[in-house]
């Protein structure tokens, strides 16, 4: 499977399919795009292996922004250039954008009624069951690797449980893992 990744990595895509896959990535998510991505990505495209998408989602983690735009950016980088990063970027943004201004329309005329609040409540819990979905398939990924099942329970048990601002917990434990992997090879 890495080699027919490889092999697929090296032909060249095209604008409009850098285009036409973040749209559809954007269009199938409604508050938590990244499973969409990673099926999109990896299962259905095979523009990048689970590894792959791992690792660049982790850099898109540490970037300032939203990461499946910083994402976006980086896979269509990755294939096509600045081009390439701006079709997908505009296939993510032009369709929400739209969607949110006709919403943001339709809110403030009708945003008091109480069936609305149900409506958002259960749209969140989709949301939020899609997130951990994708973080489980992820975590699958390096299961298997020690090192990354102790430093992902300790980022875990710090932001988690004891609660603790995620940037310096990043601060900490990013260049702690970058030395250990370093010195493991």
């Amino acid at each position: 499977m890495k080699d027919e990744v490889a092999k697929e990595s090296t032909e060249r895509i095209s604008l409009g399919a850098l285009f036409s896959a973040f749209l559809r990535i954007t269009l199938s998510g409604f508050g938590g795009t990244l499973p969409w991505a990673r099926r999109t990505l990896v299962g259905e495209r095979r523009w990048l292996s689970d590894r792959e998408f791992v690792d660049a989602l982790s850099l898109c983690q540490f970037l300032p922004g939203p990461n499946v735009v910083n994402l976006s950016i980086v896979v269509g980088r990755r294939f096509r250039g600045a081009a390439g990063a701006l079709s997908a970027f505009a296939g993510l943004v032009v369709a929400p954008f739209l969607i949110v201004l006709g919403l943001g329309v339709l809110y403030a005329r009708y945003g008091r009624l109480p069936e609305i609040d149900r409506i958002l409540g259960g749209i969140s819990a989709a949301a939020a069951g899609l997130v951990w979905a994708m973080g489980l398939q992820m975590a699958g990924t390096f299961a298997r690797v020690p090192r990354s099942v102790a430093f992902s329970l300790m980022a875990a048990l710090a932001t988690g449980l004891l609660r603790w601002p995620i940037l310096p917990v990043i601060v900490v434990l990013a260049p702690l893992s970058i030395a250990v992997a370093w010195r493991r090879g």
